[in-house]
């Protein structure tokens, strides 16, 4: 905590001004000291400022239990996955300091947030980190099939987007996220991810791995499952649920990268994307185009306050899905069917 309040001293008031979000994180944990705990995984420079990159636990849940992070800012243009994110995060205090039902729950459950991943992205506004360098192409996984030009991941020129950087070598950013996934989530008894995006397409999407490959993961009779449970609770829920590889491939993905790490030591880890569809925005307003931050985030008020409210009820129900895993995961009996028709509904 001496470092944390150390780095946190050198924070100037030109780095809040240009990442808020990272101060509304620092003081929700400054605000809520019996509630929130705030790690510190690294810090990252940019022109001359040292940058946090922030985990923040929600609860009391001891290392034995069940975990979910919500991840948000791996694309620092994409801030309107931070601000859900902080939103929720926002009710969830709230409903703290008066709901004892609320305060057990979170004793069974970890509660992350990682909601700035990307501070240096953030602060230049831009998709890349600092260095030039896409962290969702920057990990050691090659596609085995064939992938978009430039889209799925490049090494000709930083200049261009999606580079991925140097080979065999981690950004900050992705080396934080990683060490805290294998700190933190493999060793649960089971453990979930939703990484919050935005930018593609007319609708709101929930992508499972893999990014790499046309194969579908170990774990599909879990994700159907999941997806079931989803369907069945909330019939008339606004996700399409999908594997990526059926949008499109890439090079370097870092929750394939995760995911087959997980799975090398044996771990159920399931990490989703929450993509969410932001041309719907434009459609509607089209004068977002002529600002950059337009294409990745609601600009008028009231729409940005609908996407806010949009998104809570399910980091919810994901909360109270890990929770409660034992009750919906597959058995035995179950695996064979929930993986046939998971083939049927993804990869026929």
């Amino acid at each position: 905590m001496a470092t944390l309040a150390t780095r946190m001293r050198n924070l100037s008031s030109k780095t809040r001004h240009k990442v808020p979000e990272l101060e509304v994180l620092r003081l929700m944990a400054e605000h809520n000291p019996a509630s929130c705990h705030l790690q510190l995984l690294d810090t990252v420079s940019v022109k001359q400022h040292e940058l946090p990159i922030y985990a923040m636990k929600i609860g009391h849940a001891d290392s034995t239990k069940p975990a979910l992070a919500l991840v948000g800012g791996i694309h620092g243009i994409e801030r309107i996955g931070t601000e859900i994110i902080l939103a929720f995060v926002r009710t969830l205090l709230a409903r703290l300091r008066w709901d004892d039902a609320l305060r057990a729950e979170l004793d069974e459950v970890q509660l992350w947030v990682l909601p700035a991943m990307n501070p240096s992205g953030m602060w230049l506004n831009s998709r890349c980190n600092a260095a030039g360098v896409d962290l969702m192409r920057n990990a050691p996984v090659e596609a085995s099939t064939a992938v978009p030009l430039l889209l799925g991941g490049q090494r000709l020129s930083r200049k261009l987007p999606w580079f991925r950087g140097i080979p065999d070598q981690l950004e900050p950013e992705s080396a934080a996220l990683c060490k805290f996934a294998r700190t933190h989530l493999f060793p649960a008894p089971f453990s979930m991810v939703l990484d919050c995006h935005s930018g593609f397409g007319f609708k709101d999407q929930l992508w499972f791995p893999y990014a790499c490959t046309n194969q579908p993961i170990e774990h599909l009779a879990e994700v159907y499952a999941f997806h079931k449970l989803l369907a069945e609770t909330y019939p008339h829920n606004i996700y399409t649920f999908e594997p990526q590889a059926n949008v499109y491939t890439t090079h370097g993905d870092l929750w394939d990268y995760l995911y087959q790490g997980a799975l090398a030591e044996g771990r159920c880890f399931l990490p989703l994307t929450m993509e969410l569809g932001s041309w719907q925005w434009v459609r509607k307003n089209p004068r977002q185009l002529t600002q950059l931050l337009g294409f990745y985030h609601p600009i008028l008020p009231h729409r940005l306050e609908r996407v806010l409210r949009r998104h809570l009820t399910f980091l919810d129900f994901m909360k109270d899905a890990v929770r409660s895993h034992a009750n919906w995961l597959p058995d035995d009996d179950e695996r064979l069917s929930f993986e046939a028709a998971a083939q049927q509904l993804w990869y026929a």
